[in-house]
């Protein structure tokens, strides 16, 4: 049975997956505390930006008419009748003849159309009144924000799925939203598999490991905005985690298994996918690492198995659970996009499957140019700290060499 699995590409996997990613229900959160959150609704401004018209820099708020010929030799001579800090209301129009001295984001006086900065004016007293010399003609409506200029009243600002960041926080605030509807968190339960792990407290024993795929998904799976609901290391033994699995499908929103979904006698995992009860999406997948990643479906909750081997793991989760999370959480384009970027290095060795190797990306010149990073084996856990991208290599037994173009999957996004 375990060798029984027919590999189909990573596209075709995504498909399978989709029709059974549902959406989170959502909550109301003040926002303050709904940093790093998804959108649950679409957001539209509740006012104009800005809503009055206003100076966008310190000087003097002027009619544009009043410096017609105004030179350095030849200044236009204008009576300041008022100043204007930010925050509070000109009690007093302008008229030909007269400025008004105003701060940055104080609103304009009535029939004041310009604002002259302070370094090309020159305060001076006539006749015991305070009066300005402006030295230079400026056209009308410079340094004015007028209504509306950056956001229209109910102009769309954020749709369904918006992580909120700070620049979203930001104009959530000015808008009066002190409350906003996003998405309840993912409760995902990891489990990982395997009779030779070892809590992170024990010490080394021979034939041993740590366990440490179960922090690297934890810390992944709340970067996507998910949170780890349950945790347990299964033993090599069918019955016992099978329980435990499906207890979990109660609750959880989403399981987790790493290890156990190789062909190898105590990889259990394999056993409980195939005699699955539920749907099984897929048990192997047409790429390098990881093509042992399987998924299906028990009680309407995704469950994957993902590879015991850290690189494999890693590449799995980017590929399939993380699209997964997002697409629960209301992303819209859940997929991360691939852009091109220049090999440096070579990449020779060829497989049947495409290969998806761990790299760092960057630019030179204007170009964008990537390199693999440490050893390129599914067991090794390494490189995983300096990867920002996977690689795609072809099919086929050349590989990629020095130079030439490759398609590269940003994985350190959170979009």
């Amino acid at each position: 049975m375990k060798e029984n699995r027919q590999a189909i590409s990573v596209a075709e996997a995504q498909r399978r997956l989709e029709p059974h990613i549902r959406l989170q229900p959502s909550e109301c959160l003040e926002l303050q505390y709904a940093y790093g959150r998804r959108l649950a609704e679409d957001i539209a401004a509740t006012s104009s930006m800005p809503h009055f018209v206003k100076s966008g820099m310190d000087g003097f708020a002027v009619k544009a008419g009043d410096l017609r010929g105004a030179s350095f030799e030849n200044p236009a001579m204008l009576e300041v009748i008022q100043t204007i800090p930010c925050g509070t209301v000109p009690s007093l129009p302008v008229h030909s003849g007269q400025a008004s001295r105003i701060m940055t984001g104080a609103p304009l006086p009535d029939g004041a159309d310009t604002v002259v900065m302070f370094e090309m004016t020159e305060d001076c007293e006539i006749g015991g009144k305070p009066f300005v010399a402006v030295k230079k003609e400026v056209e009308e409506g410079r340094n004015v924000s007028f209504v509306g200029e950056e956001i229209q009243e109910n102009e769309f600002l954020f749709g369904t799925g918006q992580r909120i960041n700070a620049g979203q926080a930001s104009l959530l605030a000015a808008f009066g939203y002190d409350k906003v509807r996003v998405f309840k968190k993912p409760r995902v339960a990891i489990f990982s598999t395997g009779s030779e792990l070892l809590d992170i407290r024990s010490p080394l024993q021979p034939g041993k490991i740590r366990d440490s795929n179960f922090y690297m998904l934890s810390s992944l799976v709340q970067e996507a905005g998910g949170e780890v609901a349950a945790f347990a290391m299964l033993p090599d033994h069918k019955e016992q985690s099978e329980e435990t699995i499906y207890r979990a499908a109660d609750t959880a929103d989403l399981i987790l298994t790493t290890g156990g979904v190789s062909v190898g006698d105590y990889d259990m995992m394999a056993e409980i996918f195939n005699n699955l009860k539920g749907t099984l999406l897929f048990n192997k997948i047409a790429m390098r690492p990881g093509s042992v990643t399987t998924a299906g479906v028990i009680q309407s909750t995704l469950l994957f198995g993902l590879s015991g081997n850290p690189g494999a793991c890693f590449v799995g989760f980017k590929l399939f659970v993380l699209p997964a999370l997002y697409g629960m959480l209301g992303q819209k384009e859940p997929y991360p996009r691939t852009f091109s970027a220049y090999l440096k290095g070579d990449i020779t060795k060829g497989n049947a499957y495409t290969r998806f190797v761990r790299g760092k990306r960057y630019i030179r010149e204007g170009l964008a140019f990537v390199e693999p990073v440490g050893k390129d084996r599914s067991g090794v856990s390494v490189s995983i700290k300096d990867s920002d991208c996977l690689i795609l290599i072809p099919p086929g037994g050349r590989g990629k060499r020095d130079g030439e173009l490759v398609e590269v999957i940003p994985v350190d996004n959170i979009h």
